[in-house]
């Protein structure tokens, strides 16, 4: 009705006057700065990057009468914080002479205006010497600064307790870096920009004093505008708490957001999980921890909500009524050598069952969720996860590899399985009676990633003589598989060309490598 639009028209009359006060502002504290500072001011101090969030309260707006006051002392941003010092725009810069209005307003909180040689997003990868981010996190960064998915200004923080330089740590990542998002492009440019940003902390003995230097070489960097920091703890579970807890004291930025990412397995135990969580949580909000699967981030887990959701000839067919079993293999060649005393503690069980494969299993059998959102799709595999029935003794086979230098005794005093297979089953109204039907290990005959779907039979099958003995042979099958190649392959029964009736059975298959 007109009092409806009324109250409309004068909020957007209100947000106008309000938005012109602020830009007032901002030009002339601009002004304020070009006499205080020392040459060009960065883009970053420019009324237009004051596009932030920020929060309004007392502030005065024009009377009826139509003129434009504003009192912006009581603007400010979530970051703000109270620092009358003046400011520098010299060389060399500390937390201190970050620019923030004296009224207390800060003028950055959105980096899409920065000029390119300021960084907007910190990365610092904890343990940078591991394996884990020798082998995984560096290349996936370096993939992800290819493809456009890292911001244009970005650094990369390399931190363990080995004595290297920057140059050191970039002829250790170059080693591992390959051109894996498009084998058919010369990536050496990318290459090069990408490492020439990166740089290297000396943690030395002391995570309190490493944390320290890390944070002041990230401010030197970061220089006059501020940057939001992502850490990447790399390091084994026992050392996580020596690192985070130091990193939570001193090298979070006070000026964006900071973030950390952990690796599986969370603790040994369910007991040590908790412990974790609770001393991580005494410093950090959830909001900042991210907990990581990288298995999940692979296209075979993605794929298969897309196949399933998005695709009409699949989508019904989800349920017991169809399905006669689902295989989850997971193997590598790799020994357990090669993982050292990581796997030597976890064993196959805890460092892929009840992560990769419980997970993978979770996403398949999950009832379709509300939206793509992670709580909402976290919440129906929760559902799954509750619903699964205890394994039976008799549906598992454990085995340990032998080692290949003839020491039998270095997994077998410790009763370290090295591989695992199981039939475990979800009692809920989708999946009752089907096997999910688990193979994973190390040292095996090649490396394979699939899920396989296995079908009914076609009841009352006319066709079934025709098949000989073998009644598996007109069993259809989807396979969803990451190794050796990644691929989509649909089991189905085709007659063979010719004047006779035979049948045979065929592979529809999607190769990646030949259709991306």
């Amino acid at each position: 009705g007109p009092a409806v639009t009324l109250r409309t028209q004068c909020w957007i009359a209100a947000k106008m006057k309000l938005h012109k006060a602020l830009r007032r502002h901002g030009s002339q504290v601009q002004r304020k700065l070009e006499i205080q500072g020392v040459g060009k001011i960065p883009d970053c101090f420019k009324v237009a990057s004051l596009t932030g969030r920020i929060t309004r309260r007392n502030v005065q707006l024009a009377d009826e009468t139509g003129g434009e006051t504003a009192n912006t002392s009581s603007v400010m941003s979530d970051n703000s914080i109270d620092d009358k010092s003046s400011m520098h725009l010299g060389l060399n810069h500390s937390e201190a002479d970050r620019p923030v209005l004296e009224e207390g307003v800060v003028l950055f909180d959105n980096f899409d205006d920065q000029p390119e040689s300021i960084p907007s997003l910190c990365i610092a990868v904890i343990g940078a010497t591991g394996e884990l981010a020798r082998s995984k996190v560096f290349p996936a960064l370096f993939a992800l600064y290819y493809s456009g998915f890292l911001p244009q200004n970005v650094a990369i923080f390399g931190y363990s307790r080995k004595t290297l330089a920057d140059e050191d740590l970039r002829s250790m990542i170059e080693a591992n870096l390959t051109c894996r998002v498009d084998h058919h492009e010369n990536c050496e440019e990318k290459l090069n920009e990408f490492l020439k940003r990166t740089y290297y902390v000396d943690a030395g003995h002391d995570n309190k004093d490493g944390m320290a230097k890390l944070n002041s070489k990230m401010a030197q960097i970061e220089g006059i505008c501020a940057a939001n920091r992502i850490f990447y703890l790399a390091v084994p579970q026992e050392a996580l708490l020596d690192v985070a807890l130091p990193l939570s004291d001193s090298a979070q930025t006070k000026h964006g957001w900071n973030r950390i990412i952990i690796e599986k397995p969370f603790g040994f135990t369910s007991l040590s999980s908790q412990r974790v969580t609770q001393s991580l949580l005494s410093r950090f909000e959830e909001k900042q921890i991210y907990r990581i699967d990288h298995l999940l981030g692979k296209d075979l887990i993605e794929n298969l909500t897309v196949l399933r959701f998005s695709n009409l000839v699949f989508e019904p067919l989800w349920s017991r009524k169809y399905i006669r079993n689902v295989q989850v293999v997971f193997s590598e060649e790799t020994s357990a050598e090669t993982q050292g005393r990581y796997f030597g503690n976890y064993g196959i069980i805890r460092d892929i069952v009840h992560s990769h494969i419980l997970q993978t299993i979770a996403l398949f059998a999950m009832e379709p969720p509300v939206s793509l959102d992670g709580e909402d799709i976290r919440d129906e595999k929760v559902k799954v996860l509750r619903s699964i029935r205890k394994v039976d003794i008799e549906d598992v086979v454990l085995g340990q590899l032998k080692d290949a230098s003839g020491d039998v005794d270095r997994y077998t005093k410790s009763m370290t399985p090295t591989y695992f297979a199981a039939a475990m089953y979800i009692d809920n109204a989708r999946w009752d009676g089907v096997p999910f039907l688990i193979k994973t290990g190390m040292g095996l005959m090649e490396n394979r990633a699939e899920i396989r779907i296995q079908f009914h039979h076609v009841p009352g099958n006319i066709y079934r003589e025709r098949f000989g003995h073998d009644i598996d042979l007109d069993t259809n099958e989807l396979v969803l598989r990451d190794l050796p190649e990644e691929a989509i392959l649909l089991k189905v029964n085709n007659k063979v060309p010719g004047l006779g009736l035979q049948l045979d059975a065929s592979e529809l298959n999607l190769l990646y490598r030949d259709r991306y």
